[in-house]
């Protein structure tokens, strides 16, 4: 992966996992994930041992089943500033890392008050306005700002060391390829922003495009610091997410390929896109939703299909 060619290995660490999402790890390398749990306020988010042991952390986090059987419940986390921040349907919970004991009670999550970050962006008149928020993923940037991805305003957010929020840039969608189908599908796809990421001088964002999902036509986009978007590539299918690979390219995470009933499973890649084409690191995965780099020989992935959260050594 980071500046090599030699194919990834991919170990299962931990698994049973129920509707996972995220993964993340901290300055000292502690692992983080977060699960969806079944639509009964039951999320939650753990920290995984190198033993592959699950602790949680926080329990009975919000987790609701809508009517179109996709769940309102906790998505990703990023450790940053000393906090381990995560992004739940009910707005940002913020915990201090050093509180965060290996093996303690997991604290409830109506213990904890989280920042309603969506009413902001829903209350914001948009151009294309959705009426709706998603806070889906996010990264730290320049100044201990927090960059938020919106999976439903399809609008990149900002919220400020202090706390003020403001709305950086919308992400704009494509004209739909092929309208008349099969499947037949509306003349323009909503381009969701999915995972953003952050080297030092610029943003990156992944985006999954919406129904009918056309294959090959997701797009990487990049973004300066005044919000001003260029695309760096658009050959994917369906990205969940993105990360610097350390080299100026992305690692790019596809979640799957829509075919006639649905995401195919066992049908997502994790690539190295470096604008004008991308190598293929990783194929056959099953659902796949995120990705954390650690250092030049070891990455965390995890397979929301198969519940299990995979570690990658290069």
């Amino acid at each position: 992966m980071p500046g090599s060619p030699v194919s990834p290995t991919v170990t299962p660490l931990a698994t049973g996992f129920v509707g996972l999402i995220g993964v993340e790890a901290d300055a000292s390398g502690r692992v983080f994930v977060t699960e969806q749990g079944t639509g009964s306020n039951d999320s939650r988010v753990s920290e995984i041992t190198p033993d592959g042991k699950v602790h949680p952390i926080i329990t009975g986090l919000y987790s609701f089943k809508r009517p179109d059987n996709e769940l309102d419940a906790t998505d990703h986390l990023l450790a940053a500033n000393g906090m381990l921040y995560v992004l739940n349907a009910k707005g940002l919970y913020t915990l201090n890392l050093a509180s965060i004991k290996t093996g303690d009670t997991p604290i409830l999550a109506s213990s904890l008050m989280p920042e309603n970050i969506q009413q902001f962006v829903i209350d914001y008149t948009f151009i294309q306005d959705t009426g709706e928020s998603h806070l889906y993923n996010m990264t730290l940037g320049p100044d201990g700002a927090l960059y938020f991805a919106d999976a439903a305003a399809n609008a990149i957010i900002r919220r400020s060391k202090t706390g003020q929020l403001s709305v950086v840039t919308a992400v704009p969608g494509i004209a739909n390829p092929n309208p008349a189908g099969p499947p037949p599908g509306p003349p323009f796809i909503e381009s969701v922003p999915t995972g953003i990421t952050y080297d030092g001088k610029q943003f990156a964002i992944s985006t999954l495009l919406g129904f009918p999902f056309p294959a090959g036509k997701a797009i990487i986009y990049q973004m300066d610091l005044s919000g001003k978007l260029s695309v760096f590539q658009q050959t994917f299918n369906s990205l969940v997410d993105i990360e610097n690979d350390g080299n100026g390219n992305y690692l790019a995470l596809e979640f799957a390929v829509f075919g006639p009933t649905g995401f195919t499973p066992k049908t997502g890649r994790l690539l190295r896109a470096k604008g004008t084409g991308s190598d293929l690191l990783i194929d056959n995965l099953n659902l796949p939703t995120d990705l954390k780099v650690i250092d030049s020989h070891t990455a965390y992935l995890t397979s929301m299909g198969d519940g299990t959260l995979l570690k990658i050594t290069f």
